[in-house]
């Protein structure tokens, strides 16, 4: 008979990492302001996180005062772009791996709804560990690839409010696999927000991406500067043909509008 993996073990208790000056003034000249309690659970996810990170790999970030920086903080730094959402929105996010940014945006924003997609098992399991952990009732966790839930018309297929993204890939693969999730424009109401966090090489990738936009109905709505990186908005014009998101792997295989 074959043998089937040990189910994985997640701590039950883990000890908060202090919180750093630096995140706080960060925060501060970003213009964020936190309810009561919130800074405490940003830091139980991260002490999960890294404790977890010991044992399964999620993060190559180790040094406790720079993951504040470059997990929390560069998470939040959506905030500003999810805020006018109304309680009760939906929100999706695409390779959610590690959880950043969707958890900490689901601790700040305890109103919206978020559902987190990863396809590697083990990674699925952290994270519906960690919302258990959290007491967050306002995540759930699909594992699936983007492909497929793309494709679910039933579900999933043009009915988020919101779309966000991480370190997922370059703009021409991440497009085929979030701009079929947002919602269509109907009417004056406007299409889905899709949030893509980028680096600094977000202006080539949005030019790289040109051809893509055209065939998924999309356009480059802005990119927004934060202090660890760039934010890439991306704008849904109308329904996108059937044939998007295609077969699973083929995204990558073949990017949209890229020669290879």
């Amino acid at each position: 008979m074959p043998k089937h993996p040990a189910p994985i073990e997640f701590p039950a208790h883990v000890e908060a990492p202090p919180v750093p000056e630096s995140f706080l003034r960060r925060c501060e000249e970003f213009g964020l302001a936190f309810e009561p309690g919130e800074v405490d659970r940003l830091a139980q996810f991260l002490g999960f996180m890294l404790e977890v990170n010991k044992t399964m790999n999620l993060t190559a970030i180790r040094d406790v005062e720079d993951a504040w920086t470059r997990h929390i903080f560069d998470a939040l730094t959506l905030l500003p772009l999810l805020s006018d959402l109304p309680d009760g929105a939906t929100v999706i996010d695409i390779g959610s791996g590690g959880g950043v940014p969707a958890l900490p945006l689901a601790i700040v924003f305890p109103k919206l709804r978020f559902t987190l997609v990863e396809s590697t098992r083990k990674k699925a399991d952290y994270l519906s560990a960690a919302i258990a952990f959290l007491g967050l009732p306002n995540v759930c966790v699909l594992n699936e690839r983007a492909e497929t839930v793309g494709q679910d018309f039933r579900v999933h297929r043009e009915t988020y409010d919101a779309v966000t993204a991480r370190a997922v890939g370059r703009l021409p693969l991440l497009l085929e696999l979030t701009v079929p999730l947002a919602k269509a424009p109907d009417g004056d109401a406007p299409g889905g927000l899709i949030v893509l966090v980028k680096g600094e090489k977000a202006a080539e990738e949005i030019a790289e991406a040109k051809q893509a936009m055209h065939m998924l109905h999309c356009a480059h709505a802005g990119t927004v500067e934060t202090p660890t990186g760039r934010l890439v908005v991306i704008e849904k014009l109308r329904k996108i043909p059937r044939t998007y998101p295609r077969a699973v792997g083929e995204p990558k295989r073949s990017p949209l509008g890229v020669r290879t």
